[in-house]
């Protein structure tokens, strides 16, 4: 079963795709109403899945129940995620965070499901034999390399 976070995600991301443009507007209380939450568990989906690292820039205005407005970046998609995978990834990163960067490539288009899996597999832990900061050092160097090459 899908956590309220996920389902949250899914319902934002698909009124942003079904918008005229990449932006949406909405009531933050509203939005808590509709999925029978606080306005905090909407800010947590909000600041952890609709941030610049992930393509998107937030707006918020404060009274009148807190409007949101959320924008898709619209770039050279290329140049941003590279710019991403430079500046974010730094120098060490564990196996979730680098599924974490996967996934958002695939949800993008960038990868299709086949290259996920198998980047997935070369970053697992089980397949990174080595000691803990050796393996996420190792694992961030081959999810750059990786990444880079799949957007030249």
């Amino acid at each position: 079963m899908a956590r309220l976070s996920d389902i949250i995600e899914n319902f934002i991301k698909q009124l942003i795709e079904e918008a005229d443009r990449d932006v949406l507007e909405i009531q933050r209380n509203e939005l808590a109403n509709m999925f029978n939450c606080a306005p905090s568990q909407i800010n947590y989906v909000l600041t952890t899945r609709f941030n610049i690292d992930k393509g998107y820039y937030i707006e918020s205005k404060r009274g009148g129940g807190g409007c949101i407005k959320i924008t898709k970046i619209k770039m050279d998609e290329n140049d941003y995620f590279k710019q991403v995978i430079w500046n974010n990834i730094g120098n060490e990163i564990t196996q979730s965070e680098a599924e974490g960067y996967i996934k958002i490539f695939y949800e993008r288009g960038l990868i299709n499901e086949r290259e996920a899996k198998m980047m997935k597999a070369a970053l697992n832990d089980k397949t990174l034999m080595l000691p803990g900061s050796m393996r996420d050092v190792l694992r961030a160097q081959i999810l750059k390399t990786m990444l880079i090459s799949v957007l030249d």
